[in-house]
């Protein structure tokens, strides 16, 4: 058992290193198993097809970022701080997983069954951990009530997504390239703001 998770696994690793070098488009299966080290008709016995794997190449992607922001969140004192460390780890893990975030940001976009068929179950998990941060913090009276809690979380999801998608393919030396290290302050001051519950 262990030795068919670490070929499945060593499968997802060589096509995330495909997807990002090729594009979605341009890679072939056997460019995939040629990376892995395993025949052709290998990847299909863990595999329905070229967007299956996409697809379960996301949902992994969106494990690991799901519990690095669990984590990165622990033993924050209130929900603004939890937001702020959110924001922080989420545009790290851009920063040292580029392929991952090439794959996410551009590549899914590029397949028509992910599109249109997946329920997307890893992303709603995402989502829904955002938004009870988001949530937390209206309850406790730090941020507007009268935003729905899943309507911010999309929200920011969209503006961090963009941030990825401007960074991951920016050319060498550019500002989008050099700052990425500053977005996370730019982000989450533009949302705690946003999000402030004003007084009369």
């Amino acid at each position: 058992m262990k030795e068919k998770d670490d070929k499945r696994a060593r499968i997802l690793d060589s096509a995330l290193r495909v997807f990002a070098d090729k594009g979605f488009f341009g890679a072939k299966v056997s460019d995939i198993a040629a990376e892995a080290g395993v025949a052709d008709g290998t990847i299909y016995l863990y595999f329905k097809s070229k967007d299956d794997l996409l697809i379960c190449l996301f949902e992994a992607q969106m494990t690991i970022i799901t519990a690095e922001l669990t984590s990165a969140m622990a033993g924050a004192t209130d929900a603004p701080d939890k937001l702020r460390r959110f924001v922080r780890a989420y545009m790290k893990l851009v920063e040292s997983n580029r392929r991952g975030a090439e794959v996410i940001a551009i590549e899914l976009r590029q397949s028509a069954k992910f599109m249109k068929e997946y329920s997307n179950v890893r992303f709603t998990e995402f989502l829904k951990l955002t938004a009870s941060v988001i949530d937390e913090g209206q309850r406790a009276g730090a941020f507007r009530a009268d935003v729905p809690a899943p309507v911010a979380a999309r929200a920011l999801f969209g503006m961090l997504d963009e941030l990825a998608l401007m960074w991951v393919t920016a050319r060498p030396g550019t500002a989008a390239k050099l700052d990425i290290a500053r977005l996370p302050d730019w982000v989450t001051s533009i949302v705690l703001q946003g999000l402030e519950r004003r007084t009369a």
